[in-house]
Parts: structure tokens; sequence; C-alpha cells
């Protein structure tokens, strides 16, 4: 009888297996999901008017972390993660 250990091991439903290394996540704190948003925001203290900052999100936190940067004025917009908008930016760490 043959055993394929590492067959065994690949997610067989791979929709809902939370992104990995190699994969963009979500930038909420604790979340694994892929990310299917870049939020882009700019701290106006911080940096300059072009400078923008991006966060990633997941279906689940987009709201939330927009109404996190929308409450201290730093949101600027939000794209998928694909099409033309969708570079630029790498991820921070999570709200």
């Amino acid at each position: 009888m043959e055993f394929d250990l590492l067959g065994s091991l690949t997610p067989r439903d791979r929709e809902n297996t939370p992104a990995g290394p190699d994969a963009p996540q979500c930038s909420r704190k604790g979340c694994r999901e892929a990310a299917a948003w870049r939020i882009r925001w700019n701290n106006p203290r911080v940096h300059t008017p072009e400078r923008r900052k991006t966060w990633l999100a997941c279906p689940e936190h987009r709201e939330h972390l927009e109404q996190f940067l929308r409450a201290r004025g730093f949101w600027k917009d939000t794209v998928p993660m694909t099409g033309p908008d969708a570079a630029g930016g790498a991820p921070a760490e999570g709200a």
C-alpha cells in the first residue's frame, strides 16, 4: 500500500485556505485571509501629500480598516487587488 505524505498535506479546498507567506494577506491583526483590496492612506503629519501607504484587506475586514483610517483623516482610496490601479505599496502592520 502506497501512502502519499505530501499529497495528504495539500489543501483540498483552495478557496477557503488562508493566504500563505507567498500570497498577499489581510493587514488586520491576526487575520491570515487572502487580500482582495488595497486601502491606500497617508498621514499628513508624517508623509508628503503624494505619498501613499497601503494596507491590504480581505472582504471581511475592508470596512473596518477603512473606518479606522477615515476616523483619523488618513484614508485616500481603496482599489481591488487586480486591475490597472492595483499596483503600488507594501502592506503595513495591521490595525
